[in-house]
Parts: structure tokens; sequence; C-alpha cells
């Protein structure tokens, strides 16, 4: 499901999202339409605009937050033209995993907006870089993220994109045991249960970073 109401932006993702075996079984414009279509199709995925009509403020994440009450874990991927932190901490606050939350401009991307938009549907997280580094500066005075070391930041921070324990070795030129360690000292520092589910864990970290 896609929910956008700029036309051209709509028609563009919809030939995108199809062009790599996505279905799109429907595209609204507007905040009611996409609560209305979201609980009648229970899709796999949906993409949604944050500033719909008729108000253009929040409208679509509203909906989205609203359809995940109706529709438990439904899976969402919110687009926003600017990094909104208080967006991602609403949208975290529903239950269940399935969810995204990406600036525009990262649909330029293909690779990684497809790979986004797939993630979420298969019950997973895909935040933002800008999100997460925002997030992460506005908890900076915080006594448990002072304790953190800059490698600890590191991984904390690939670790809230989404990014498994194998794609942050990767990233970072370091072994999976050592990403393993360090994953493990900061849930210890940050006083977070430790989880081998990487879906929960990034969403435990947003939860903390949040707060």
């Amino acid at each position: 499901m896609l929910a956008e109401d700029l036309a051209l932006l709509r028609d563009g993702l919809i030939r995108l999202l199809t062009a790599f075996d996505f279905e799109v079984v429907e595209s609204v414009d507007n905040g009611p339409a996409l609560l209305r279509a979201l609980v009648t199709h229970r899709p796999d995925v949906a993409v949604v605009d944050v500033r719909l009509p008729p108000t253009f403020t929040d409208e679509g994440l509203l909906a989205a937050i609203e359809a995940r009450g109706q529709v438990p874990g439904l899976p969402v991927l919110v687009l926003s033209q600017d990094v909104q932190p208080v967006y991602a901490r609403e949208l975290l606050s529903s239950p269940g995993g399935g969810v995204g939350y990406l600036l525009k401009d990262r649909v330029g991307d293909v690779g990684q907006f497809v790979d986004s938009v797939r993630r979420v549907a298969a019950g997973g997280s895909a935040m933002d870089p800008e999100v997460v580094a925002e997030l992460l500066t506005r908890r900076s005075r915080d006594q448990p993220l002072q304790a953190l070391t800059a490698r600890e930041r590191e991984v904390l921070g690939l670790m809230a994109e989404g990014r498994s324990n194998a794609a942050i070795a990767g990233r970072l030129f370091i072994t999976e045991k050592a990403v393993g360690k360090h994953t493990n000292n900061i849930f210890a520092k940050l006083s977070l249960p430790p989880s081998a589910d990487d879906n929960r864990r990034v969403l435990a970290v947003l939860a903390y970073l949040n707060s």
C-alpha cells in the first residue's frame, strides 16, 4: 500500500515498487482514505508519507499509528521531508515490529529504499541514519550514553538503523565477534536486556533513545 499526495511522486513510487516485484494493492492521497485502506487490505507493508491532506501536518503518521492499533504489527515505512525525531518516537511507541522512518531523499537511492521496504515487510526496522544521529545527539548529555566508547556509539548508530551484526562488522571492518562484544557492552551500559532478535534489539535501543 502507498500513501502519497503528490501525484508525480506517487506514480514514480508505484512504478519503482512494481519494478522490484511488489504488488501495489492501492494508493491513496489523504489520511482518512489511508486508514480505511490499511485496515481493509492489511498489506504486507505500507509506505506512508507523514504529511497528507487534510491537515498536511502528521496526518499520514497518525493514520498509520491508528491502523497499527487496529491491526497489531502492521508493517509501516514512513517517509518524511525532514528530520522529526518525534515521529520516530510516536511510531515506535506502537506495539510490534515492522516499522521504518526514512527521509524522502533516500528514495533516490533505489537499492537502499527497496532494501528498507523489504526489511520492514519482514517485520524488521529501517531507521534513517540522520534520524538516528539526531536521537543520539539529543541523548548525548545523559550519563549512560556518555559511558559509551566512540566505537560503541558507532555500533549503536548502525544497530539503530536496523543492521545485523554481520552488516555492522562489514561496515566497520571488524569481526562479528567484536561487534557482539560491543553490543553486549552497549546493552549493559544502557541497562537494556540483550536479545538475539535484530528487530527487538533495535526497538529497545530506539525506545531508550526516545525516552
